[in-house]
């Protein structure tokens, strides 16, 4: 295992931001720049780990790490030296294109999972047994199954927000029109309880549907004062930030990006396709992080100003899928440059924690 430690206290003396290539988006599709910043903006950094074979979402049981391998169907858990060790594998996961074991998230000690399966994206959820270091799996029970899926555009992220419910985010599987049909799963962000009922506050009475005309959302993340932020792909246009509302509709595929149009509801913020791709996400104090997969960085937005961000660690570790708040106030990233579609080094792939109070 690789580890890496250097002090970002000097360089950060010297950053001086500045506009980079890529660019933002304001109201009406003009461009305004975006900033950029040295990884030592962040402070110090550690290499937890490395030679991950196409990781997807990190999350955190008590102090101890997990994360999914996509393609592998394993959950690890890593100890306090980095080093990983197989807990389990989700035997109903089927691997395909950008399907496989996706989210994870950690609620009344279980695990619950985000997955493909054959013909089908499903959540189920196992009791984690044992103490760190000697963590198994109990047997899996379904919590939504007939989820629709496809080789590409699977959602694929689940997070329990302050309210105790599960929310997850669906794409449309391929079939867009699927995203503005409320009466189907694929293209929506959903919420449940933990079990998998329907709330009975939910915004459509008897429905899991939260939010709807989305294409492929795979970032969910809530602010101190509860509002809900949820990160999207877009397909040749726009990627989008979103603050997300109940019943609210994001416009796939009717729009793309900040339209305008009556009866649909703008991104806060938008960027290229070819400059983010933006996965995983997470709030810390007053900024929300973004990891960027074809954009190869993290965006940094502060919720004073969600029309604004700062690009950081650009190009210096290829594609990044996920990005978690550790119990210890650092941030974690989950590289992904095995997927596929990225151009892995020999350490790939790794979890980088940063320690963000230095």
């Amino acid at each position: 295992m690789t580890r890496i430690r250097w002090s970002g206290r000097l360089a950060a003396v010297v950053i001086t931001l500045v506009a980079a290539t890529s660019c933002t988006s304001g109201p009406g599709g003009e461009p305004s720049p975006e900033e950029s910043a040295p990884a030592s903006s962040l402070g110090t950094v550690d290499v937890v780990t490395d030679g991950l074979d196409a990781p997807w979402s990190l999350a955190f049981h008590g102090e101890t790490p997990l994360l999914s391998e996509r393609d592998t169907a394993r959950v690890l858990e890593l100890d306090d030296d980095g080093n990983a060790r197989e807990l389990g594998v989700i035997d109903a996961a089927a691997p395909m294109g950008e399907g496989g074991l996706l989210g994870i998230a950690v609620h009344d000690d279980h695990l619950y999972v985000y997955l493909t399966a054959t013909g089908e994206n499903r959540i189920e959820r196992y009791a984690l047994d044992g103490e760190a270091g000697s963590l198994t799996l109990g047997r899996p029970e379904t919590i939504l199954d007939g989820i629709p899926a496809a080789s590409y555009h699977n959602g694929g992220r689940i997070a329990f927000g302050p309210d105790g419910m599960l929310y997850a985010t669906t794409g449309d599987a391929g079939d867009p029109d699927e995203a503005q049909n409320r009466d189907a799963l694929a293209g929506k962000i959903l919420r449940m309880t933990p079990d998998g009922r329907v709330p009975e506050d939910n915004p459509f009475p008897g429905s899991l549907v939260y939010s709807y005309g989305h294409r492929n959302a795979q970032g969910i993340a809530w602010a101190d004062d509860g509002t809900l932020y949820a990160s999207e792909f877009g397909q040749n246009t726009w990627d989008e930030l979103n603050v997300i509302e109940p019943g609210g509709n994001y416009g796939w595929p009717e729009v793309e990006g900040i339209a305008g149009e009556d009866g649909f509801t703008d991104p806060v913020q938008q960027w290229t396709t070819d400059e983010a791709s933006p996965s995983g996400m997470t709030i810390i104090g007053d900024s929300i992080y973004i990891a960027n997969l074809r954009g190869e960085r993290l965006r940094e937005i502060p919720l004073s100003d969600p029309s604004t961000s700062t690009g950081i660690l650009m190009g210096e570790y290829g594609r990044l899928r996920d990005v978690a708040a550790a119990p210890d106030g650092s941030l974690w990233v989950l590289t992904n440059n095995t997927d596929g579609r990225g151009d892995p080094g020999p350490d790939d792939d790794r979890v980088l924690r940063f320690d963000l109070d230095e």
